[in-house]
């Protein structure tokens, strides 16, 4: 019997492209789903799915808020396991643009709960969530099991809302879910909101970059394809049929807690090229500092994180280069 296809929404998106990739070379069939948004570049979204090409993958051009185009295509492959990367992205940008998060976060979230759920012998719906719902909280390295119920921005609000939505779900109907916090996501292919890609274009134009907070503040940055380990270790996983236990939430990051100053340095020297500072006060909804524990997700999913900034932030130049020519 053949394998069920995974179904992946935000295909396109730059975890989304490097997940897709992975389940691919893995001999998976993936079916794959994006709007195309103009959040940000459309041609960098459209190169990301040239780089997918491949006779297992079907792409369809639609928004996860659409339920109608969403039956249908759910209902042409009736997978059995499912990735959720499909959101609106971005701390600062719900500020300026809450109801986009509504549509996408939410709306499109409870319709691909739905899908899942009438899907006879469905295995387990794999989700991204959010460093992001820890809020200003300064007990660190963050754990699972803390409280975050004070999110400081709309992003990390619906994404919060996505792990309740989730739970809910996982009480109602046993639907298995899993729910993985992101710890800033960089490289190759890198979303040009993120700060890697804005550093790199600036020094590169010899442009002054926005540096928040006089650039005192930490993050724990954590490279692509380990993150992309974790959900494929997720999707793959095999969830108890305990009705309460079948919704683990893990913690995906690097374990490590690095100076936003450190990023620059590290890609001034990969440029060989110093960096003009603008320095900026705090952004609202913005954060000091992320730090993740792990040991969860390394006992449960075998994760294990192998890229230090050292190596990754000059893996990220060296593609931005490639690519901008």
């Amino acid at each position: 019997m053949s394998k069920s296809p995974v179904f992946l929404t935000g295909c396109a998106g730059f975890i989304g492209m490097h997940t897709t990739k992975r389940l691919l070379d893995q001999g998976e069939t993936v079916i794959g789903v994006d709007n195309i948004n103009p959040y940000y570049s459309v041609d960098l979204k459209r190169d990301r799915l040239k780089q997918l090409e491949h006779p297992n993958f079907h792409f369809h051009e639609v928004d996860i808020s659409d339920r109608q185009a969403m039956e249908k295509i759910w209902t042409t492959y009736e997978p059995k396991r499912a990735i959720n990367l499909a959101a609106q992205a971005g701390v600062r940008y719900s500020i300026e643009n809450p109801f986009a998060y509504i549509s996408s976060n939410i709306t499109g979230f409870l319709v691909m709960l739905e899908l899942c759920r009438h899907q006879k012998d469905f295995a387990n719906l794999v989700y991204a969530s959010t460093s992001s719902i820890y809020g200003s909280s300064t007990n660190m390295p963050f754990v699972e099991d803390q409280m975050t119920a004070v999110p400081i921005s709309l992003y990390a609000a619906t994404k919060s809302g996505n792990e309740l939505m989730a739970q809910s779900y996982n009480y109602l109907y046993g639907m298995p879910a899993t729910g993985l916090r992101f710890f800033t996501v960089y490289g190759p292919w890198g979303r040009p909101d993120m700060a890697a890609f804005k550093f790199t274009k600036a020094i590169l134009a010899g442009e002054p970059l926005d540096l928040y907070n006089a650039g005192k503040m930490k993050r724990d940055f954590t490279y692509v394809e380990d993150i992309v380990s974790g959900v494929v270790a997720a999707v793959n996983r095999k969830p108890t049929n305990k009705i309460g236990e079948r919704h683990p939430i893990y913690n995906l990051g690097n374990n490590r807690c690095e100076d936003l100053p450190r990023i620059i340095t590290l890609i001034e020297e990969t440029l060989g090229k110093k960096a003009l500072i603008n320095n900026m006060p705090m952004q609202l909804g913005d954060v000091k500092e992320t730090y993740a524990n792990i040991d969860k997700a390394k006992a449960e999913l075998g994760y294990s994180p192998q890229t230090t900034i050292d190596t990754g932030v000059p893996n990220f130049v060296r593609w931005y280069m490639d690519y901008h020519k």
